[in-house]
C-alpha cells in the first residue's frame, strides 16, 4: 500500500487557491482512476483505489496546512507503513506554474504543511512539487499563495491535473523519472 497525499486547507472558500492544489489533485487521480467513495478517517477524507497493480490511499489532510503531518503519520501508522510508502503532492513557489518535479527528500522551502510533516515523520518523503511560480516579491508571496487560480489559467491547470492523474501510474511503480517525462510529453501538446 502506498499513501499519497495532497495539501490543502479544508473548505469551500479555499477550493481554488494555488495552495490547495494537492487536494485538487488527489480528486482527479481519484476520479480518473475509478477510487471507492470518500471516507472521514485520519483526521482527514480518504479514497482506497488501485492504479495498476498498487494499492493506494489518497489522504487530504482534515486540519488545515500547518497540522498536516498529524493526519499523514496516523495513517502511516495505522499500514504500519514507514515514510518511503509516502507521496506528498504540494504546491512550489520555485518552480514555474505548471511544472511538475518528483523527488524524495528536501528543504522545506518555507511550506508550512512540508514542515508539518517532516516535524512527524523526518525530511525522507517523496515530493511532487507543483510549480505555482513567484510572484517577484516576498511581500506578495501570502496572496499569490492563498489566491485563486485565475480565469487566464484555467486551461492550464486541466490540462496539468489531467497529466499528473493520466500519468500517475509511474508514480504508484516509483519510476518517477519516467513519470516526470511522460508528464512534460502530455504538457507540450
Amino acid at each position: 500500500m502506498q499513501i499519497w497525499a495532497g495539501l490543502g486547507n479544508p473548505g469551500p472558500q479555499y477550493a481554488m487557491h494555488r495552495h490547495n492544489i494537492g487536494f485538487m489533485v488527489c480528486d482527479v487521480i481519484a476520479e480518473m482512476h475509478g477510487f471507492g467513495p470518500v471516507q472521514k478517517k485520519f483526521s482527514g477524507w480518504v479514497q482506497e483505489g488501485r492504479i495498476g497493480t498498487h494499492k493506494v490511499l489518497l489522504l487530504k489532510p482534515a486540519t488545515y496546512m500547518n497540522e498536516s503531518g498529524r493526519a499523514v503519520a496516523e495513517a502511516l501508522r495505522f499500514y504500519k507503513l514507514g515514510s518511503d510508502a509516502l507521496t506528498v503532492f504540494h504546491d512550489e513557489l520555485d518552480l514555474d506554474p505548471f511544472r511538475v518535479k518528483v523527488r524524495v527528500g528536501g528543504g522545506l522551502a518555507g511550506h508550512n504543511g512540508l514542515r508539518s510533516i517532516n516535524q512527524h515523520l523526518g525530511p525522507d518523503f517523496r515530493r511532487v512539487r507543483i510549480g505555482i511560480g513567484h510572484p517577484g516579491h516576498k511581500d506578495r508571496v501570502t496572496g499569490h499563495v492563498l489566491g485563486n487560480y485565475a480565469k487566464a489559467e484555467q486551461d492550464d491547470l486541466v490540462a496539468m491535473l489531467g497529466a499528473i492523474g493520466a500519468e500517475a501510474d509511474w508514480l504508484a511503480k516509483e519510476d518517477d523519472a519516467r513519470f516526470m517525462n511522460e508528464f512534460a510529453l502530455r504538457m507540450q501538446d
